[in-house]
């Protein structure tokens, strides 16, 4: 039977009851599991949102926020290293680069923190393995989970609908869940099931043709159903965003966030990063790289003023990562390499911005000329899980014992 459309008034409500990922016909054909879990997961629509922003490629912490107090840092890069006139300052030994003005004013106003020296135990300088390690959170294991479906597995193991979403061309493996299907999208205006156009008619219509006794082709047409009510609601979301707030050049898919929480999206749990290794500046790195910065830095700052526009700025913070850092020395085609220890960033209304972490030496290198990590990067994750989404196991989830900071008040 032709099922009607639903209004936007009834999205809306499904949408805020957690039952998006099934609509309302699937839903009442929901098995018991999954409706307690989305009649639990409603009355936590309102619960901590964590949004992780991925700088894919290497991103060169040094020229990031730029240890000037420091004259090492001048002699192992006279001709890339950034003077103290052309920075934002923030203290008598670091400034951001010269068009962060986003997180300047974040770290000034104590909404930003700025955590030191994160890696981990013999790292790996390739794109794919180390990001591999980033995104499973367990280096050298052979994890087929990433870290945040682990989260989503971790804080709702009844797999509710829409939990998880990540934005981008294509999965990540850091959302990759054993009990979550990730809502995965790029342009939201197209979003929908890929598909040869003789097979489209039939996946669209995925009609219901009664009662399914088998449990596998239940699963299956649920997880049609999902994906097609999904994609419906994420375009009918964006379609009715509005915003008068400045992203600048890019909003790094942060204003599709925005409009996804406006909606009523059950979403704890969001997912998305820079394309095509962007961050990987081997040759004359200094415009590209302080551009991509100022980027990063104006999308951020824009959408925590867009969250406070919608009132859910005091609900949700933003991670922001890169796989590895960049060797301190300059190479001789005015760019960095492959390094290691690199810097990390948790930006919120909800954050005790400041520095975090040890600072690693500028003279005490390892033999690849790279820095030496202080802070394991799992100890932030360990942060974000614990003590912003309130999860208590992080030690299991993360597979060690890693101590979180005290960062949030």
């Amino acid at each position: 039977m032709k099922r009607d459309r639903l209004s936007s008034t009834d999205r809306r409500t499904v949408l805020r009851a957690g039952l998006c990922g099934l609509g309302v016909g699937a839903a009442l054909r929901t098995p018991p599991l999954f409706a307690q879990a989305a009649s639990r997961l409603a009355a936590e629509a309102d619960g901590k949102i964590l949004v992780v922003l991925e700088l894919s490629g290497g991103n060169d912490g040094l020229n990031t926020l730029v240890p000037y107090g420091d004259d090492a840092y001048y002699r192992h890069r006279p001709s890339i290293g950034i003077r103290k006139e052309e920075l934002l300052p923030i203290d008598d030994h670091f400034g951001f680069s010269g068009g962060m003005v986003g997180f300047e004013r974040l770290f000034k106003d104590g909404k930003l923190a700025v955590v030191h020296g994160c890696g981990y135990d013999n790292p790996s300088f390739s794109h794919f393995t180390s990001m591999s390690y980033w995104h499973t959170a367990a280096p050298n294991s052979g994890e087929p989970y990433g870290w945040v479906g682990r989260t989503a597995d971790a804080m709702a193991p009844d797999a509710p609908p829409n939990f998880l979403v990540n934005i981008g061309a294509r999965q990540s493996l850091a959302v990759r869940s054993a009990r979550h299907v990730p809502v995965v999208f790029d342009d939201p205006n197209r979003f929908s099931r890929d598909a040869f156009f003789e097979q489209r008619e039939v996946l669209d219509s995925t009609a219901h043709t009664g009662a399914i006794d088998n449990p596998s082709r239940r699963f299956l047409h649920a997880i049609a159903q999902s994906a097609k009510d999904a994609s419906s609601l994420v375009r009918e979301a964006w379609a009715n965003y509005r915003s008068p707030v400045d992203y600048g050049v890019t909003g790094l898919d942060l204003p599709k966030v925005v409009s996804l929480i406006e909606a009523g999206m059950p979403t704890r749990l969001y997912y998305t990063s820079y394309r095509n290794n962007a961050f990987d500046t081997h040759v004359f790195q200094g415009n590209v790289h302080r551009r991509l910065l100022t980027y990063t830095s104006d999308a951020v700052s824009a959408f925590l003023r867009d969250l406070e526009r919608i009132g859910r700025v005091d609900d949700v913070i933003v991670m922001i990562f890169s796989e590895f850092g960049r060797r301190v020395p300059e190479n001789v085609s005015l760019g960095t390499d492959h390094g290691a220890a690199n810097l990390m960033f948790v930006a919120g209304n909800g954050v005790r911005g400041g520095h975090y972490g040890e600072i690693p030496s500028l003279t005490e290198l390892d033999d690849g000329d790279n820095l030496v990590h202080t802070s394991d990067f799992r100890r932030v994750y360990a942060t974000v899980v614990g003590g912003w989404l309130g999860y208590p196991g992080t030690d299991e989830l993360l597979k060690g014992d890693f101590k979180p900071f005290d960062m949030f008040v």
